[in-house]
C-alpha cells in the first residue's frame, strides 16, 4: 500500500469535496514507508533521492553516536552499548529502535538522542548527568 500525504476527497460528512472532485493524486504528495533505525554491531546507511533532486541519508543500523558533553563542550564519537528508554513507543526498547528523545547507554554514560537518525543520517546525543 502506498503512503500518500494529500488531502482526502471526502468531507467528514461523507460527501465529495467539490474542489477535489476531478483531481487525481500528485507525485509531490507521495510519502514513504517508515523504516526505523535499530541498534546493531555495524553501521548501515541508505541514500535516497528526494523531491527536487536532493539526497537524504538514512541510518538503518546504528552502532556509534556523537555524544556532546555540556560541561566540557567536547563531542566524541562513542559506541552505543544499549537502549535504556524510548518514550516514542513502549515496544521500541525491546526491538532496539532509536528515535529522537531516546536514552542510550554509551561508553561515556547515559545520553539523550537529539537528532532524528532516520532523517539526518547520524545519531547525535547529549550526555545526561
Amino acid at each position: 500500500m502506498a503512503v500518500w500525504h494529500g488531502k482526502s476527497r471526502r468531507l467528514f460528512t461523507g460527501g465529495l469535496r467539490r474542489t477535489l472532485r476531478a483531481r487525481m493524486k500528485r507525485k509531490y504528495e507521495m510519502g514513504r514507508i517508515t523504516v526505523h533505525t535499530v541498534l546493531a554491531d555495524e553501521e548501515e546507511r541508505k541514500v535516497i533521492r528526494v523531491r527536487g533532486g536532493n539526497y537524504k541519508v538514512r541510518v538503518r543500523k546504528a552502532a556509534y553516536a556523537n555524544v556532546a558533553d555540556p560541561k566540557t563542550g567536547t563531542v566524541k564519537k562513542v559506541k552505543i552499548l544499549s537502549l535504556v528508554e524510548n518514550r516514542a513507543h513502549r515496544h521500541f526498547i525491546r526491538s532496539g529502535v532509536i528515535t529522537k528523545g531516546a536514552i542510550i547507554e554509551t561508553e561515556l554514560g547515559k545520553a539523550r538522542v537529539t537528532s532524528r537518525p532516520n532523517q539526518h543520517g547520524v545519531v547525535n546525543a547529549v550526555l545526561i548527568q
